[in-house]
């Protein structure tokens, strides 16, 4: 057996009181082991959350109303989309619902900004899996000075009540904020300019958004003060570490998940029926 955590993730992660500007971006909070013994766990305990995806997959499928949604918001670079990889690619995928919010369609445009939100939101039995959210609306908008502040800031208490809604309507949030320092931030940006197979990952915007880490900071504290709430958790994840950052999320989903305790359905037919008409078929 690997090193387990040395306390729950979800404790040691919570974002409760937590500091943007001091956090250390290389620390591995809750766990006391390097990349390796992280390698191995992530290998263990991605078996535990399959099983308990597929009872959600499987409830929902039988009338459950129950979901879990994941919202992964950073900067670029951060690693949201090996969390997507890595983490979401070991459960089945029929139970998963991937939603990547970018910069704003035509249609989109027309619309409040949750609309496009809300249309995502997972359907029973799904883990629903937010790479970036509502909160571009309170982060990029705010740095950039998009809509006036008068309008962004009554955006947080309305990101509050939809996030409110879908958690009494029986979907479980995990929002994880990951962060990387800016050093970190560099040397991928460098690998994607030196490897031809992540040309495509970058983006020269990646680059120029560097210098406005100070207001993202202010903007992210603002986010984790204003919108952190029992019903719809914020856990800041130091991310310069891959492996790190992808078995917290998966200890962080795998405690998500068991709060539902959720068994497998009971059949609806009758079992030594079906038997016997087997044996005979």
């Amino acid at each position: 057996m690997a090193k387990q955590w040395i306390d729950r993730a979800d404790v040691v992660l919570r974002a409760d009181g937590q500091r943007v500007a001091d956090l250390d971006t290389s620390s591995t909070p809750g766990f006391d082991g390097g990349k390796r013994e992280g390698k191995e766990l992530l290998a263990e305990r991605a078996q535990v959350l399959s099983v308990l995806q597929e009872k959600l997959f499987a409830h929902g499928r039988t009338g459950g109303q129950r979901s879990v949604l994941l919202i992964l918001q950073g900067m670029d670079t951060a690693g949201k989309g090996g969390i997507v990889r890595h983490v979401i690619g070991s459960v089945d995928p029929q139970g998963v619902d991937h939603a990547s919010f970018g910069v704003p369609t035509d249609e989109e445009k027309q619309h409040d900004f949750l609309w496009r939100i809300r249309k995502r939101l997972p359907a029973h039995g799904q883990i629903g899996v937010f790479d970036r959210s509502q909160y571009e609306d309170v982060l990029v908008v705010r740095v950039h000075d998009l809509v006036p502040q008068a309008e962004w800031e009554q955006r947080y208490d309305q990101i509050n009540a939809f996030e409110k809604q879908a958690a009494d309507a029986g979907t479980v949030i995990v929002k994880v904020a990951m962060f990387v320092s800016l050093d970190e931030q560099k040397n991928r940006l460098r690998q994607r300019l030196e490897r031809p197979d992540k040309y495509w990952k970058f983006s020269p915007a990646d680059i120029t958004e560097r210098a406005y880490w100070p207001e993202y900071q202010k903007a992210y504290q603002a986010v984790l003060d204003r919108t952190n709430t029992d019903y719809a958790p914020w856990y800041v994840l130091p991310s310069d570490h891959k492996w790190y950052a992808r078995l917290a999320v998966t200890e962080l989903l795998i405690g998500a998940l068991s709060t539902l305790k959720l068994d497998w359905p009971p059949a609806n037919f009758d079992i030594a029926e079906q038997l016997r008409r087997l044996d005979e078929s």
